[in-house]
């Protein structure tokens, strides 16, 4: 169902795009697709408190400029999956996330560079192996605020850097602090 969500918001961004020169906003709404590496480190709790804090991960996402310094984007992020040694068990997690963030940007005069901001939902689904007892799979919707730069290198090319904080709120998974940085190719 996700998967269908997700190409149904592709095509019709696409399809907005190809209307855009109908309204005369050809310049205003363009979409956008990119692709991030992010490093993000968990604030763990209760049973899961041993688990590894920090994660590698890719992130794909999928957005549109609404006006001239606003953009609305949906991304997916997939963690690799941490292993801990430490005792009284071995415990395996990972996590990956799914939703949409709304960004502001103040170019920097006339230089390229941008300043960014974003505020979001995500549905965060965190994914425990313990060994030798069992597993355990929670999900939660988690706000996210983030602050960054960005630099267009031609009118369709940019890359951006941005540190985001997500409050997620479960017993097991508190937080999470993620540094991210990637490029984008605009339409």
């Amino acid at each position: 169902m996700k998967k269908i969500c997700l190409l149904a918001a592709a095509v019709s961004v696409f399809a907005l795009n190809a209307n855009a020169n109908d309204w005369g906003m050809h310049k205003l709404v363009r979409p956008y697709i990119g692709a991030d590496y992010v490093y993000s480190h968990a604030k763990h709790g209760n049973y899961a408190k041993h688990a590894k804090k920090d994660y590698s991960s890719w992130k794909v996402n999928l957005g549109m400029d609404i006006a001239k310094y606003t953009s609305v984007e949906a991304f997916f992020q997939q963690s690799g999956e941490r292993k801990s040694h430490e005792e009284p068990s071995q415990i395996k997690s990972e996590y990956y996330a799914w939703g949409l963030d709304l960004y502001g940007k103040m170019p920097i005069m006339c230089s390229g560079f941008n300043l960014l901001g974003s505020l979001g939902l995500a549905d965060y689904n965190v994914k425990y192996k313990f060994k030798p007892s069992g597993s355990v799979d929670k999900q939660r919707m988690g706000y996210r605020a983030g602050i960054g730069f960005s630099y267009d290198f031609t009118n369709n090319v940019s890359m951006r850097v941005m540190g985001r904080y997500a409050y997620v709120g479960m017993k097991n998974l508190d937080h999470i602090m993620e540094m991210t940085a990637g490029l984008s190719y605009a339409f």
